[in-house]
């Protein structure tokens, strides 16, 4: 019992790292993307004005975009779980960490239809309006899900 109780408390870090790393990674690649938007109008954005809006959002936006990534983590792992039990053990260790990665990625980019579909202006993520855009946040989700197996893989 007790050695159940450790390994879902593992289990738990794990996913809270795997949250963290994607939902500031998330946040920083939001930031350039929009930076480059008010760019590309002819605005000028000097260097402080860059770093002091990317810090500005990983206080701002971060907490926002973790909560949606926990959520799609939530939902994605486990599907990447059971995928995985469809392996051999030998394809498994070969297989863990892109079909994980690749779960996080589908994961927020599920989200992300999920939200813009409820939100009442185009799209809730400025960054997601393009597929380059999107195809970049969902790396953030493919960090998370590899970070998760990653770090699960240290632990076997």
């Amino acid at each position: 019992m007790q050695k159940m109780i450790v390994s879902a408390m593992r289990m738990l870090v794990y996913f809270i790292l795997a949250v963290l790393c994607a939902s500031l990674a998330g946040s920083v690649i939001q930031s350039q993307f929009n930076l480059v938007a008010i760019s590309a109008l002819g605005a000028p954005v000097p260097v402080p004005v860059w770093l002091a809006t990317t810090l500005e959002d990983l206080a701002g936006f971060a907490p926002l975009y973790a909560a949606m990534m926990a959520v799609s983590l939530l939902l994605a792992l486990p599907v990447a779980a059971l995928a995985l039990r469809l392996l051999t053990p030998a394809q498994r260790s070969t297989w863990q960490l892109p079909v994980y990665a690749l779960a996080g990625a589908l994961g927020i980019c599920a989200a992300f239809l999920a939200a813009n579909a409820a939100a009442p202006m185009p799209t809730l993520i400025a960054a997601t309006r393009s597929v380059a855009g999107t195809l970049a946040m969902m790396l953030s989700g493919a960090l998370g899900g590899w970070v998760f197996a990653r770090l699960h893989t240290l632990d076997q």
